[in-house]
């Protein structure tokens, strides 16, 4: 089983991540782990502290000589801002001259954070609940990401939209991957590089200049933007996950990660929610043969069904809402008074969807990594392979 574990606060000393899971052999590049840390902190929109952090991992345990050792990996990241948050944050200290916050922000977890463990400071329920911790989980899972590298598997994303207004065009997209996903497996990872050369990390030039703009817009409002990002999986062969019981049902597992994501408030596969308007023959792929190989006229559901991979590119969305930090804050309560007041403002971003995509293709590395383990086994990288290449009838590219 692949599992991810961290501990840390959003300004205390580190962030500490293990990864668990991982069978020996697997080839790990330092900075191939912090170029995804550095694609986590860009876009446009971005916060102040983005210009502080600048993450780097450490390995606390688990690889040597570059390769994954089969025991759990340990890894480490600081938190540059740290040393500024040492009294608030102090372990020993019984806190009685620092001034606790009890204003929570409408959309955040500050007020059933705090209700849930009885804290009278609403400091205990921000550092944990900051999306800051997804920083390490990605340093993680990008171990299992070279994982399904090995194997010809990979991952992907773009932002589709940004705010009500700023929708890309869905057409010249689609032509766009087509054209990467019939020339190679590793057409979801050419599909990123183009995304990554946007700041708002769209495809669609025209609406990379609209979603700049109403950015910008939304900042001086002293307001936030949500949106909607996609995540694509090449390289997939038949038969991950399983219908057999509903927690080895692999589209649930994958859904389950993205929400995890903190201000992911809707997942689809393939078609998704459009899929709910539709009559049965518009919406299900039909099969067809060509050069005696069967295959599918379309990718409606997804590359899932019925819980288990079929073959074609996994096609997931998620649906961001904006930052629930506002500059203008919305009205609030304070817990120790219980009068009405404006919540707090915390340092924030404005959008941060561009961000989002990178961390959503992160989190569903792990989850895939356990459905190859699950189907072919193997302890060792070149077990592995040994397996995945006899039973899946496809070695990986070189």
């Amino acid at each position: 089983m692949v599992r991810i574990l961290t501990a840390g606060e959003s300004h205390g000393t580190v962030l500490v991540g293990i990864l668990e899971g991982m069978p020996a052999g697997v080839p790990v590049n330092i900075e191939y782990i912090n170029n995804q840390l550095r694609r986590r902190q860009q876009g446009y929109g971005r916060g102040g502290r983005m210009h502080i952090e600048h993450d780097r991992v450490e390995v606390l345990s688990g690889i040597r000589f570059g390769r994954t050792v089969g025991t759990p990996i340990a890894l480490m990241l600081r938190n540059l801002d740290s040393p500024k948050w040492r009294d608030i944050l102090s372990v020993e200290d019984d806190g009685s001259t620092v001034e606790k916050i009890t204003i929570p922000r409408p959309g955040h977890a500050d007020y059933a954070g705090s209700l849930k463990y009885r804290f009278d400071d609403v400091r205990n329920v921000i550092e944990r609940a900051s999306a800051r911790e997804t920083a390490v989980r990605v340093a993680c899972c990008t171990v299992a990401r070279k994982f399904l590298e090995e194997l010809g598997i990979f991952i992907g994303s773009h932002v589709l939209r940004i705010g009500k207004a700023v929708v890309a065009d869905r057409r010249s997209i689609d032509r766009l991957i087509r054209k990467h996903v019939s020339a190679a497996s590793c057409a979801a990872y050419k599909v990123t590089e183009v995304a990554d050369m946007s700041e708002v990390r769209m495809l669609d030039k025209t609406a990379q200049a609209r979603a700049i703009q109403a950015i910008r817009k939304a900042k001086k409002e002293g307001d936030t933007l949500g949106g909607i990002f996609e995540v694509i999986v090449t390289g997939v062969p038949v038969g991950l996950g399983s219908h057999v019981q509903a927690d080895r049902r692999l589209d649930g597992r994958l859904a389950q990660v993205l929400m995890s994501i903190p201000a992911v408030k809707g997942v689809e596969i393939g078609d998704g929610f459009e899929s709910a308007g539709k009559p049965g023959s518009q919406v299900h792929d039909a099969f067809v043969v060509r050069a005696g190989r069967i295959g599918r006229s379309t990718n409606r559901a997804g590359g899932l069904e019925g819980g288990i991979t079929n073959g074609q590119t996994i096609v997931l969305r998620g649906a961001m809402k904006p930052i629930s930090t506002l500059a203008h804050p919305l009205a609030s309560v304070d817990l120790s008074t219980g009068k009405p007041v404006r919540a707090r403002y915390e340092r924030s971003d404005v959008c941060a969807v561009p961000a989002c995509s990178v961390i959503a293709e992160a989190v569903i590395a792990p989850v895939l990594a356990d459905a190859v383990l699950e189907k072919f086994g193997g302890d060792s990288m070149e077990e592995v392979l040994e397996h995945y290449g006899r039973r899946s009838g496809k070695l990986p590219e070189s």
